[in-house]
């Protein structure tokens, strides 16, 4: 199979997640302040897209208030450093059952609502690009699912397409990428189609070049994907995109470590990033011909 490299690359750092981390790295923002300046610091190093979650500040867990959403998104646009801002809509729809006997009632730590209470915070903060969690799956190494039914599905991208932010389409695995093509045929998506293509996360797709490219060959060509790995293999993950096709993430959302034992920042992992493209011949586009190229509105 010849190789398609792209040589227009633009870098996404999905600089802090929701995930337990906090406790491990004290690099891991935590308040809006702290997600922002990351957000900033991606964006000097060479990050044309932030990719935004937000904590508690007092705990470091996840939070889907709309109030820190916002604190995170003005404090982005007060700074001179352009970056286009990508928040996630996939929070809210966390499901864990009660015992393998008794599923029934349910968990009190599941995070259940409906989807316009998903989406409000996005109204509110009218970000460039928000995400779309394309599927439902067991998630990670906990008995927690990842819960996204279709006509919740069906329901978040009208909204998306109908408020005018850009969806970025969330595959953790081959089927995801099937239901997503659905909803492009449905007109639910509008051109031009982003995808993240999301490897490795338990019990998705796994983190192997055989799975990665059978969800590569199957993206419609006028299509534009990204793609990223956790772990250990993040750091391959910017050569395998370019080297596909595509364009890169990487950010503490999915790795600590910039080098074995050596705790990361948000920054060094954009620097790397950037470093691994441009010795192979690509160039870092930056926020403007992001902005072109996936038709967004910048607010």
């Amino acid at each position: 199979m010849p190789l398609s490299m792209n040589r227009e690359v633009f870098i996404t750092c999905a600089v802090t997640g929701s995930g337990d981390t906090t406790s491990t790295s004290r690099h891991v923002p935590r308040s809006p302040k702290e997600i922002a300046a990351a957000a900033v610091e991606a964006a000097k190093a060479g990050a044309a897209v932030a990719h935004i979650h937000v904590r508690d500040p007092e705990t470091g867990a996840f939070s889907r208030k709309n109030e820190l959403y916002k604190e995170v998104t003005d404090r982005i646009r007060q700074e001179e450093t352009d970056i286009v801002v990508n928040i996630t809509a996939g929070m809210g729809g966390d499901l864990l059952f009660g015992s393998v006997e008794r599923p029934f009632p349910v968990d009190p730590a599941s995070d259940l609502v409906g989807a316009s209470e998903r989406f409000s915070h996005i109204v509110e903060c009218a970000p460039e690009i928000c995400t779309l969690d394309c599927g439902t799956m067991n998630f990670g190494s906990q008995d927690y699912i990842m819960t996204n039914p279709p006509a919740t599905l069906r329901a978040m991208a009208k909204m998306m397409t109908d408020f005018g932010v850009r969806a970025e389409i969330e595959v953790f695995d081959t089927g995801q990428l099937w239901f997503a093509k659905k909803l492009v045929e449905e007109g639910l998506i509008e051109d031009p189609v982003l995808v993240q293509l999301c490897m490795g996360v338990p019990w998705g797709a796994p983190n192997d070049l055989i799975t990665f490219m059978a969800m590569v060959n199957s993206i419609p060509p006028n299509w534009t994907f990204s793609a990223f790995g956790i772990g250990r293999d993040a750091m391959a993950y910017p050569a395998a995109a370019v080297l596909a096709g595509g364009n890169v993430r990487v950010g503490l959302e999915d790795n600590l470590y910039v080098a074995k034992g050596e705790l990361a920042t948000n920054g060094q992992l954009v620097e790397k990033a950037v470093n691994i493209v441009e010795s192979m011949g690509g160039r870092i586009i930056g926020p403007d011909e992001v902005r072109r190229k996936l038709q967004l509105t910048k607010r």
